[in-house]
């Protein structure tokens, strides 16, 4: 494929987050990062497994995403774990703003990827929290797939 073609190349998930969240709407935004950041994230490494995002000054901001130094970039490497400014719509912050304020719900970003065009951007996902009974029940419906299918192909 010619450069800027395909599919969009996935950098870090956050598998995590279905586990311990109600995921109700993801939206995808921008990332505002430099140039050791994107050179980092080109060799894949990553981990938002711990990132949520937040307002700060009116504007979103991706906190606690860890992407590590870029090895050649000696002195001019950058801060692993700095906030990093989300890219969104106006009207959708002020939406995401509201329903984190008045509603309860979290910012979380379920996945890091470079777009077709080649841009970074962040998945992220307006969610409510999962209770631990919520977690139980999850777990026990997976199970409970999981020896269907058994039974189902004739495996005990």
């Amino acid at each position: 494929m010619a450069k800027g073609q395909g599919a969009r190349r996935t950098i870090a998930q956050n598998r995590r987050a279905f586990h311990d969240y109600h995921i109700e709407d993801r939206l995808e935004a921008g990332l505002v990062l430099t140039g050791t950041e994107v050179k980092s994230l080109r060799e894949g490494r990553a981990n938002i497994n711990e990132a949520y995002a937040g307002e700060m000054g009116g504007e979103l901001w991706l906190f606690n995403a860890h992407i590590p130094e870029y090895g050649p970039a000696n002195r001019f490497n950058h801060e692993p774990r700095r906030p990093r400014k989300l890219l969104l719509h106006r009207r959708e912050i002020a939406r995401l703003l509201g329903a984190i304020q008045r509603q309860g719900y979290t910012l979380v970003p379920l996945a890091l990827y470079f777009a077709p065009n080649g841009k970074a951007k962040v998945e992220l996902a307006l969610a409510r929290g999962k209770r631990l009974y919520d977690k139980r029940a999850a777990e026990r419906e997976r199970e409970w797939r999981r020896e269907k299918e058994r039974l189902l192909r004739g495996r005990i």
